[in-house]
């Protein structure tokens, strides 16, 4: 087995801003593995708040290649528990990369996409959101007007929080979601939620920071909006803690380490009764490709990088007024186009 690692700047179609960071350009990296003239590809992208470079990524997706395989394939939950017992324990955003493309390896090699595998029906899958990064009202809306989509995620967190969403609302009769990113108190979030209720809104994703349990103790019993977890839901350890405070989950396959441990995670929460959501990175097609592929499994899906970034590098999965169009190739799908 050969590792390819290709990185790029991909350009952001706006400025994308949110409560951590604003950035103009997404700096992404894609594992290629070739076996017997067949490539899968994963993603993962730098992301400072998370302490993730480029540099660092590189040099722990280089430590791994005499781990490789060299003769057979084993199954793609083995070759998870090979790389995460190596080098990429502490590494997830790597360690994902490499899933992802091993998954979507083991997909082509049986021609199948990975939904195929798993035996899952894609008839009734939920729509993506397209997502709304903060900025003024006034650009908020031309943003939402540039892309019309029946399914909006707001970025919030700012002194005009109400007023975004009353502003957005008259333009649009669309299902709205709400992200604060982790910006608000608890007294704003019990204010809040009963207008963003009646504004139309669907649920309030991680209103408080990270490690305010006893906020969202608070919350979860008494909010007029369900609560979803992000921020305080990063890996496999955090579902049973967050099913204790939150409605439910928003899980990454870049901060959890790929596909393998994601499913599992999906099926924690499924059993301890908590709604299901995957989310994007901002990353390219090759990284919202592995997404759909666990699209039956899930209530909300965020899967809208690909349409956030000038994508001129790969190709896979395409989004139709927030739904999700299947490539006929195996894996997930994907494929690279242009080589960095």
């Amino acid at each position: 087995m050969e590792l390819h690692i290709h990185t790029f700047d991909l350009p952001l179609k706006h400025t994308f801003t949110i409560t951590h960071e604003s950035r103009d350009v997404q700096p992404t990296l894609i594992v290629e593995l070739t076996w017997h003239g067949k490539s899968g590809y994963g993603e993962a992208t730098e992301t400072p708040y998370y302490g993730v470079t480029m540099e660092k990524m590189v040099s722990q997706l280089e430590s791994i290649r005499s781990f490789l395989p060299s003769d057979i394939l084993p199954h793609p939950n083995d070759f998870w528990k090979m790389m995460s017992k190596t080098l990429l324990d502490d590494h997830p955003f790597a360690l994902c990369a490499l899933d992802v493309a091993y998954w979507d390896l083991w997909g082509k090699t049986h021609d199948k996409a990975l939904y195929q595998l798993w035996g899952l029906d894609i008839s009734h899958n939920p729509m993506t959101d397209y997502t709304i990064g903060m900025d003024t009202i006034d650009v908020m809306v031309a943003k939402m007007k540039e892309m019309p989509f029946p399914l909006y995620k707001i970025k919030l967190g700012t002194n005009q929080d109400i007023e975004i969403i009353e502003a957005l609302r008259k333009e649009t009769d669309a299902v709205f979601r709400v992200d604060a990113n982790t910006a608000w108190t608890v007294e704003q979030t019990l204010e809040y939620a009963p207008k963003l209720k009646a504004l139309g809104v669907e649920f309030i994703e991680q209103p408080l920071k990270a490690d305010h349990w006893e906020g969202m103790k608070r919350l979860k019993k008494e909010s007029a909006l369900p609560i979803i977890a992000d921020e305080s839901c990063i890996t496999e350890s955090d579902v049973a803690l967050c099913a204790e405070y939150f409605h439910g989950i928003n899980i990454k396959l870049m901060k959890c380490g790929g596909i393998t441990p994601a499913l599992r995670m999906i099926h924690q929460g499924r059993n301890l009764g908590l709604k299901i959501m995957v989310g994007c990175m901002t990353e390219s097609t090759i990284g919202c490709s592995a997404i759909a592929q666990l699209l039956p499994l899930l209530d909300f899906v965020d899967m809208d990088g690909c349409l956030l970034v000038e994508d001129n590098i790969s190709q896979g999965i395409r989004i139709d007024f927030g739904h999700v169009i299947y490539a006929k190739e195996g894996g997930t799908g994907a494929k690279l186009i242009q080589h960095g």
